[in-house]
């Protein structure tokens, strides 16, 4: 396939992400931050993707990938999220969240912040249970883990901010922000958890289950723009798309990979595009954007609409511009589905969209980048 560069890294890859670009700048993707597990010695790794710190040509753009530098991690690399261009934030099997800075001027990585037992076993505070799951939004992070444990941390801050110690019976796979103050969480027996952080206690707002129930769901990604729109995916491999306004339920399950899917996510700037990973060697692009929306009948021309109301027109503008992902009858289908992988590998772990760019990571040792142009 055209536009694919792998690269042999000599380590499993659990979680690969782009480092972010300015919003106000026209730069290219150029940094990726890989984490490894299962291996003798786990590491956190930043490559190049081409001329460090320039803006190159496509040819170049997926030229070989460059180590730049790497770091050793302590307990296999569970999550791994950008808190700003310079600061990383891991999540470990140990159950420690730790910080590390890149610097860019002599490319190398350092130990910046750590919360040793942020995940550990009840009882026990020199027993580490896996972190599972982080999320950023700078200053705070938010790490969730298989003890059933919500943490707050701020980046400036040695000290826990909150904790809410029995949020959850089950394993806690992952969690991303609905809001500022407000998280999703999904766990292993199918369900997705809404939390706000302002309130006390240990409740969730609301719960959310999958029609089967039990089925262990590893990953979430919101809509960028719709934030109500809430991908998951589970162990089943199925797409569940959902709508937190209105219902407990899934608005549509989507027959996807054969085998757990590992993560889902919408393309940051053209959601109507979604791609997912999984333990079955796949990496799929779903493409929503040929969904043909139905008109509303003011906007068809004709005679007898003259007389609607203000509120009427802004409700029927609203609907017609509903998300696809919303507006989806999965019996038509219109939804195309591209294998971006054509050849088996073995289980891709982890993927992150920027722009045109995708970065996947494998447990065949490889990290591939992919060109995407989307329509």
């Amino acid at each position: 396939m055209e536009n694919v560069v792998a690269k042999y890294v000599s380590q499993k890859i659990s979680k690969t992400r782009w480092r972010p670009v300015p919003a106000s700048s026209l730069q290219q993707p150029d940094l990726i931050a890989a984490g490894s597990w299962d291996n003798e010695e786990n590491k956190i790794s930043i490559w190049s993707t081409g001329d460090f710190g320039t803006i190159s040509v496509e040819e170049d753009y997926l030229a070989d990938l460059k180590l730049l530098c790497d770091i050793r991690h302590k307990g296999d690399v569970m999550d791994l999220q950008f808190l700003d261009q310079e600061r990383i934030v891991t999540a470990s099997s140990t159950g420690k969240v730790t910080i590390f800075r890149h610097h860019q001027n002599n490319q190398t990585l350092s130990e910046k912040q750590k919360w040793e037992y942020a995940h550990r076993h009840v009882g026990s505070d020199d027993t580490g249970a896996s972190c599972t799951g982080i999320i950023c939004n700078n200053p705070e992070i938010v790490s969730v883990g298989e003890d059933g444990r919500i943490n707050l941390f701020r980046a400036d801050s040695n000290e826990i901010v909150r904790t809410i110690d029995d949020a959850d019976s089950s394993t806690i796979h992952a969690v991303i922000f609905l809001r500022t103050t407000e998280i999703l969480t999904v766990n292993s027996i199918g369900q997705l958890k809404m939390w706000d952080l302002r309130q006390q206690g240990n409740d969730p707002t609301t719960i959310f289950s999958t029609a089967n129930e039990r089925v262990p769901l590893h990953c979430l990604d919101r809509h960028p723009s719709q934030q109500h729109v809430v991908a998951t995916g589970g162990q089943d491999g199925m797409l569940c798309i959902w709508d937190v306004r209105l219902s407990r339920t899934p608005i549509s399950l989507l027959k996807a990979h054969d085998a757990e899917m590992w993560e889902v996510h919408f393309h940051p700037s053209k959601p109507d595009h979604l791609f997912t990973c999984s333990e079955d060697g796949s990496l799929w692009h779903w493409d929503a954007s040929t969904e043909v929306m139905e008109r509303p009948s003011f906007l068809l021309g004709g005679r007898g609409n003259v007389n609607l109301s203000q509120s009427t027109v802004r409700q029927s503008i609203a609907q017609s511009f509903m998300t696809a992902w919303l507006n989806r009858d999965p019996t038509k289908g219109q939804l195309e589905i591209t294998n971006l992988l054509p050849n088996p590998t073995l289980s891709v772990n982890s993927l992150d969209i920027l722009g045109e760019y995708l970065v996947c990571g494998t447990d065949a040792e490889s990290l591939y980048v992919l060109k995407q142009p989307l329509a």
